[in-house]
């Protein structure tokens, strides 16, 4: 199986925010069936079985999801890793808000306090290991 690993030409079409939480149910575990990821997800959203399937064709159609026959009913898993898909969306966030570079991210997270000790402390310990 192909799984998409590293943003390229070949990478699927954006994802919204209703197929990303599909796609957190077949990140924690695949493949599932559509009643599956519906467990998983329905009850949070207040989702039916019919807009699962309609989530899950539309990550089919964008090559985000493979499925598999069993039976009468399909099996789904992801064909994007979550860390690929994690860089490419917040490449494209710095992209778009930031000019391309991550140090106004950074200053705008730290001026609105949205950064707790605890991120200081990783964002400091990443950046001494940048350095080395």
């Amino acid at each position: 199986m192909e799984r998409w690993v590293s943003e390229s030409p070949e990478q699927p079409d954006r994802i919204s925010e209703a197929e990303h939480a599909v796609m957190e149910a077949l990140w924690q575990r695949s493949p599932l069936t559509a009643q599956e990821v519906c467990e998983e997800v329905c009850g949070l959203r207040g989702w039916s079985l019919a807009t699962v399937k309609t989530l899950l064709s539309r990550l089919v159609a964008k090559q985000a999801v493979e499925t598999e026959p069993d039976g009468k009913r399909f099996l789904y898993s992801p064909r994007i890793e979550r860390i690929a898909y994690v860089g490419a969306e917040s490449r494209r966030l710095v992209d778009r808000l930031f000019g391309g570079r991550a140090a106004p991210l950074f200053a705008h997270l730290a001026q609105s306090e949205q950064l707790t000790e605890d991120d200081i402390a990783e964002i400091e310990a990443l950046l001494k290991e940048l350095k080395s």
